[in-house]
């Protein structure tokens, strides 16, 4: 025997109508807003000249700026600062330097996982393979 889904009235009631009501009304923004001509390229226009006049908010390209200088700036710290952390996520310190994690092609760290310890990579002639593994 089923039974009827009833709605449960406790804690969950008054986010759920939260979100209901967050969705009408940025849906009653959205429909309810007018957007301006799309701006385009022109057939004949050089569409990279007029991105970088554009971005750096010259009139000299056949598409009027809009003031990109902030935003590219804003993009280039935020790319360099990501560079930065991941040069730094990159290293580690040993013994007060930091040093590189893989500077031994990663030798250490498969001699530890693998319990070998102080073995080469020769052959039993003492001749190196040459090659990675």
């Amino acid at each position: 025997m089923t039974t009827k889904p009833r709605l449960k009235t406790g804690s969950h009631l008054l986010p759920g109508l939260a979100a209901v009501a967050l969705f009408v009304v940025m849906a009653v923004t959205i429909l309810q807003a007018s957007f301006g001509d799309p701006q385009g390229f022109g057939p004949d226009t050089p569409i990279t000249a007029s991105i970088g006049y554009a971005m750096f908010n010259l009139d000299m390209g056949a598409v009027p700026g809009e003031g990109f200088l902030v935003a590219f700036i804003v993009i280039a710290v935020a790319l360099d600062a990501a560079l930065d952390g991941a040069i730094l996520l990159a290293k580690r310190e040993e013994e007060g330097s930091a040093v590189a994690l893989l500077a031994d092609g990663g030798r250490r760290v498969r001699d530890q996982l693998t319990g070998r310890s102080g073995e080469t990579d020769a052959d039993p002639d003492g001749e190196h393979d040459g090659g990675d593994r």
